[in-house]
């Protein structure tokens, strides 16, 4: 059961958890939290949805703060698209909006947490706190015992006017384990149950993240365990349900109206908000899509657009590949705009070398090369004062840049961390490491594609 103290939302009665009313909506919702990264969050939340996806509820799921990978685990997990939700990239307004729109359509909202629970700034926490979603905490529960449910406490009680729900055992070696950590828990902390330590649910890594859902084949399968090792762990009921506030009402003009964008999306490049995506065509724009990798020619299009990805791992077939590298760069001399982010930038360069050692010659757009590394270079959120506008995003890349270029201007971090990623622009070219957010300046946003 819930602590009487912790403010969370009195469940209805059965049959209206759907309501809508005029200014608002209710849906059960649930913010699946952890004290810090490497929980095990993106497995449960997934386990979570596929689990009720499968009793024929309708799931729709979000991930707190920037990410590309774990979205695309969850929409495999829920079938549904997975939307961001951060307080300052995506912005409260837009943030509301988001689940206001999945309350309606929504028999079960899940939000994936980021970091630890109380990381950051706005945290996870924020996020619960702001719209009164209960928080679930996944901890890894190897190696410990009692001390599981001191940890939970520490979780609930940390900020007394947080929305805390229960927690759930990730990892566990055994049922008497599980019970163990379990009984560790004071009666107002819920036990949502437990996931086993087990090569059949764990989701494999590379250095960004998660390995992209596409490239796993046995992903239904993990999921389907990770949601049956749930069903028997714990009772599934659906959390309480959370009252949405309506948003402002906000038209957005055609400003896109005609225009036709190439968007590069294949395994190199993945990284592709769906509100970006969403935006463009809610602006009049017909998105057109491409592989860099396998296609010889562009699509007849106004305009390109550019994702990150991971380029490093396919640099033999891009280099390989100079009847769509001519295509790009003639449509680069003809003046029409081109997007490039992150990976979609490093494949503008005159060359890009792998962390052991392998380079290989690309576009040549962008003077300078870059080296991929093993440590991180940069993780933080940015935002760029371009001449459209200011746009809002975030950075996260493993590779060093070499360039002479000065940039256009640089980002800026609401944070203070000193991370002040540098844009760049040669004519209609505008290339960063930032994955820009575009909903956060949809003007700025259509001016960048406009022809």
């Amino acid at each position: 059961m819930s602590d009487p103290g912790s403010h969370t939302p009195v469940p209805l009665p059965k049959g209206e958890e759907r309501q809508t009313l005029a200014e608002h909506r209710r849906c059960p919702a649930l913010l699946i939290a952890a004290p810090a990264s490497g929980q095990g969050k993106t497995t449960v939340t997934a386990a979570l949805a596929r689990l009720h996806a499968r009793q024929g509820k309708r799931v729709r799921v979000f991930k707190c703060g920037p990410d590309f990978l774990d979205p695309m685990i969850l929409a495999r997990a829920s079938g549904a698209p997975v939307y961001q939700l951060d307080l300052w990239m995506v912005g409260e307004a837009e943030s509301r909006r988001l689940l206001w729109e999945a309350a309606g359509e929504a028999d079960l909202i899940l939000i994936e947490g980021v970091m630890g629970l109380f990381d950051g700034s706005p945290s996870a926490a924020d996020l619960a706190r702001r719209f009164a979603v209960p928080v679930m905490a996944v901890i890894n529960g190897a190696a410990m015992a009692q001390t599981f449910g001191a940890l939970a406490v520490g979780l609930a009680t940390y900020q007394p006017d947080l929305p805390f729900s229960g927690v759930l055992g990730n990892r566990v070696g055994s049922q008497r384990h599980s019970d163990l950590i379990r009984d560790s828990l004071p009666e107002w902390i819920r036990w949502y149950g437990s996931l086993p330590r087990s090569a059949d649910v764990e989701l494999p890594s590379r250095h960004l993240g998660l390995v992209q859902a596409e490239e796993l084949a046995d992903l239904d399968a993990r999921l389907d365990a990770a949601a049956d090792a749930l069903a028997a762990s714990a009772s599934v009921e659906l959390p309480p349900a959370v009252e949405f506030a309506a948003p402002q009402g906000d038209a957005l003009d055609q400003w896109l109206g005609g225009v036709r964008i190439g968007v590069a999306r294949d395994t190199s490049f993945a990284f592709l908000y769906q509100a970006n995506l969403d935006l463009l065509q809610r602006m009049g724009a017909e998105l057109v899509f491409f592989s860099p990798l396998a296609d010889t020619q562009l699509p007849d299009v106004n305009s390109l657009y550019l994702p990150g990805g991971y380029p490093e791992l396919h640099l033999p077939q891009l280099a390989s590949n100079r009847a769509m590298a001519e295509a790009i760069r003639a449509h680069h001399a003809a003046g029409k705009p081109i997007l490039a982010e992150c990976g979609g930038m490093l494949y503008l360069l005159d060359a890009l070398t792998e962390v052991e050692g392998e380079s290989a010659e690309l576009l040549g757009l962008l003077p300078g090369q870059a080296r991929m590394q093993k440590r991180l270079a940069a993780l933080a959120l940015q935002e760029a004062a371009l001449p459209e506008g200011n746009l809002r995003g975030h950075t996260f890349h493993h590779s060093l840049l070499e360039t002479t270029l000065e940039p256009l201007v640089r980002g800026l971090c609401p944070n203070d961390k000193p991370v002040a990623e540098s844009v760049f622009r040669i004519g209609r070219l505008t290339a960063s490491y930032i994955h820009f957010y575009l909903p956060s300046n949809p003007r700025a946003a259509a001016e960048l594609f406009r022809p």
